[in-house]
């Protein structure tokens, strides 16, 4: 997927769902989030994401484009991603994930 950045990440989401199943994938996005988030404060900061943005590749990032990518997902304003912030974000950067999650809902509420 394409950011406004200029960025492109790859969506591999999808293929890691099928692979892990949804609980294996969410512990996956668990993990991400612990790799991210600063030890001390239980989320993740913008220390902690220029910090440990390299482990996830993005070294190339400017801070500016770190702030936009934290500043996205912080849902409550207060300048930092809770877990559940980092897992909302994870799913709206994958319009893959997004169009099957709507299918699963569609398909709970079906039955």
């Amino acid at each position: 997927m394409a950011a406004k950045t200029g960025i492109v990440f790859e969506d591999f989401f999808p293929a890691m769902i099928e692979k892990l199943g949804a609980e294996g994938f969410m512990d996956e996005l668990c993990n991400g989030f612990r790799l991210l988030m600063d030890g001390e404060k239980g989320v993740i900061t913008f220390g902690s994401l220029r910090k440990n943005s390299a482990m996830l590749g993005l070294q190339g990032m400017s801070d500016d484009e770190l702030l936009c990518m934290l500043r996205e997902g912080d849902l409550d304003g207060d300048g930092k991603l809770n877990q559940m912030e980092f897992c909302v974000l994870m799913f709206r950067l994958s319009p893959d994930l997004m169009n099957g999650s709507r299918r699963w809902l569609e398909g709970a509420v079906m039955n």
